[in-house]
């Protein structure tokens, strides 16, 4: 497999056995897949980038009412210039703003996630975000169906450790860059922290993914498609059986430098009490348990976050 798949959605329904063999071997090779035909087409995704987009063009001081310090960036506003990957000198530059999951009056979960921040300044910014939220939740909860499958799971296996899932929708603005020798880059080179990211907004050049030979291959998807990689949770889950590969944005070169970009990660996690507990069936004579102790979802969440610099 000499490049990142793309693969149709709808052969999961219609062969599905071929289907798992192929997202399964995409994603042991390259921690990265992009899924075309998925349902979230149309007004879909451009009502809510119309609403990204007006909430970013908001002036500074409005965008700041709504960042929340002490809450790690977990809900609203986090600024310019503050999350730096693992181990660089110099912040993203890049905004973005955080949405969680709507919880039910009285929930247990409720200790973990706090309740949404939502901007008066965009009236439909709400219900634009949160629908994108839940179809790329559902969009999510398929890949892990047949992630599950390709490796002795039941279809279900995944179901009930996310349904409270402390997942995260972010949508990122990247402004344009005026000095051309600034050291910073638009995302430093990182993993992700969650089971799985869906990614909209990949047509826009800049993203890269490390091959296992070291190289950067450029992975710009067409505009339709929305890009899944692997997180580490579900790399630690699965034994390094499904890689968290690590990946960038880099900053374009010329007159696309000055052209600002925008992106929507939603990072799939799950509930904050699931045990991440090496899968036995991950675990084999040529691959013994890298992770004999295991961790809960929130305690290694905040782990990594205090790592690049949000919490």
């Amino acid at each position: 497999m000499n490049k990142i798949p793309t693969l149709d959605v709808r052969r999961f329904d219609t062969d599905p056995e071929a289907f798992v063999a192929d997202i399964g071997a995409a994603y042991r090779a390259w921690g990265f897949c992009g899924l075309s035909h998925h349902g979230i087409t149309g007004e879909a995704l451009d009502g809510p980038y119309r609403a990204f987009k007006a909430f970013f063009a908001l002036p500074d001081e409005v965008k700041r009412k709504y960042h929340l310090p002490g809450t790690g960036g977990a809900r609203g506003y986090t600024p310019f210039g503050i999350e730096t990957a693992k181990d660089s000198k110099y912040p993203d530059l890049k905004e973005f703003f955080h949405i969680g999951r709507e919880l039910p009056e009285g929930s247990r979960y409720l200790e973990w996630m706090p309740p949404n921040t939502w901007p008066a300044e965009v009236p439909d910014f709400q219900a634009q975000a949160y629908a994108l939220y839940q179809a790329l939740d559902a969009l999510g909860s398929r890949v892990l169906a047949a992630l599950a499958l390709h490796i002795g799971l039941p279809e279900e296996f995944f179901v009930a450790p996310t349904r409270f899932g402390n997942s995260i929708l972010r949508p990122i603005h990247y402004p344009p860059i005026s000095t051309p020798d600034v050291p910073n880059v638009r995302a430093g080179a990182h993993e992700d922290i969650n089971l799985i990211t869906l990614l909209v907004g990949a047509s826009a050049a800049g993203l890269e993914v490390k091959a296992r030979n070291g190289d950067w291959v450029p992975f710009t998807a067409e505009a339709d498609t929305i890009v899944v990689n692997i997180g580490d949770m579900l790399q630690r889950l699965t034994n390094h059986v499904y890689p968290s590969t690590t990946h960038r944005v880099v900053n374009p070169p010329g007159e696309a430098a000055r052209q600002p970009r925008y992106s929507t990660p939603f990072f799939l996690h799950p509930n904050p009490d699931f045990e991440i507990a090496t899968l036995p069936c991950c675990i084999t004579p040529g691959n013994p348990n890298r992770y004999p102790e295991p961790i809960s979802s929130h305690d290694y969440l905040m782990e990594r976050l205090r790592e690049i610099k949000l919490a």
